[in-house]
């Protein structure tokens, strides 16, 4: 018993020693990370060591090679960004009845497909591009399946993904 009281006191005591740097910073996609660790281009963030302190302190750029210069960030233009994009039908979890193997397809973009970007869809795992938002599967058959699909620009790279669409296809059984 005194060893996990030990123990879980030099915890507590240690966890303020880690928690007391943090670095922040956004990666070429968009998404905000944190570490403990600092990365080219993070910014330090300053954490409170009292819970109950409620000024803030400003973030301070850590200092890099490849840091820029405001008159070069200035002129850089504004990295173009999807919304949204969903499949809009098949519903998620929706059964379809008699296709007849032919499954209409409608996707959400919003803004609307840029030039020179493709849409890539992901029909059970297999990928295959279309050229709008809107199209036609064939050889769909009965049973469940999986549908995805994704933006990328001239250059391949990812701009947005849908979530994993999973629909039902059913068959009429003649007897």
């Amino acid at each position: 018993m005194r060893m996990r009281i030990l123990f879980v006191v030099s915890v507590l005591l240690a966890a303020g020693t880690v928690l007391a740097q943090a670095y922040r910073w956004v990666d070429d996609d968009g998404i905000v990370h944190y570490s403990d660790r600092p990365e080219e281009g993070a910014e330090r963030v300053f954490l409170p060591s009292d819970s109950r302190v409620t000024r803030r302190v400003a973030p301070t750029p850590v200092a890099t090679a490849a840091t820029r210069t405001t008159d070069e960030q200035a002129t850089e233009p504004a990295a173009f960004k999807y919304e949204s994009l969903t499949v809009a039908s098949p519903a998620a979890e929706e059964t379809l009845w008699n296709i007849a193997g032919i499954l209409n397809v409608s996707l959400a973009l919003q803004p609307e497909l840029q030039a020179g970007h493709q849409v890539r869809v992901y029909f059970d795992g297999n990928p295959q591009v279309v050229t709008s938002t809107s199209f036609q599967i064939e050889e769909v058959w009965r049973g469940v399946h999986n549908l995805q699909a994704e933006v990328v620009d001239a250059n391949g790279k990812l701009m947005i993904r849908s979530a994993p669409n999973r629909f039902y296809v059913q068959q009429t059984t003649i007897n």
